[in-house]
């Protein structure tokens, strides 16, 4: 089995959110998980790929060509795997994993999470997404995911594709949850 873990290129301003790679790299070399994440080796990507490496764990890391550079590639993974766009990166990660779990981040791990949310509501996939949410990190998206239920943009059985747990062995046990049986995403129409 296998992971893929969407979160920040930095590490953010609070120590709970590297602790909290740690905890979650460690326990994913303990289950015998596999890692599958961006391929840097800096912030919150460097921290969990270090963390389970440490521990003996694979770790996978997927990285466009262009931002080997940029993102200073790690150079001690089990497989660094280059592709030609971002898009295909997000695409290569999904196929490796059979889950995904979403640490702190900024704009890129929300490209990420809302994009393979987007695929689970539109039935492209049935692998579970949890959210390890660090001091109320998560709170404001999943407000946001609630405010798009109570609006009617948003099936509540597409918001519920997002768990949330508070530490990395609860979000490891919610890999194991059922993903709710599909369900078209338009609201307005009960003939598709």
């Amino acid at each position: 089995m296998r992971v893929c873990v969407f979160c920040g290129s930095s590490r953010g301003s609070s120590p709970a959110y590297a602790e909290a790679a740690t905890e979650l790299g460690t326990a994913l070399a303990a289950t015998g998980t596999g890692l599958v994440y961006g391929g840097a080796d800096l912030g919150l990507m460097g921290v969990v790929a270090d963390a389970t490496l440490a521990a003996g764990g694979e770790v996978i890391g997927v990285m466009p060509e262009a931002l080997i550079a940029k993102e200073i590639g790690h150079r001690g993974l089990t497989e660094l795997r280059v592709t030609g766009s971002m898009h295909e990166r997000k695409a290569t990660m999904a196929d490796l994993a059979d889950g995904f779990i979403a640490l702190p981040g900024g704009l890129g791990t929300f490209d990420e999470l809302c994009e393979i949310l987007t695929w689970g509501q539109l039935g492209l996939h049935t692998k579970p997404v949890v959210l390890l949410d660090v001091d109320g990190f998560w709170d404001p998206f999943m407000a946001l995911l609630d405010r798009a239920v109570d609006a009617g943009f948003v099936r509540a059985v597409h918001r519920d594709l997002a768990h949330r747990a508070a530490s990395a062995a609860e979000a490891l046990a919610l890999l194991a949850s059922p993903t709710p049986p599909p369900m078209h995403k338009w609201i307005d129409r009960d003939d598709v």
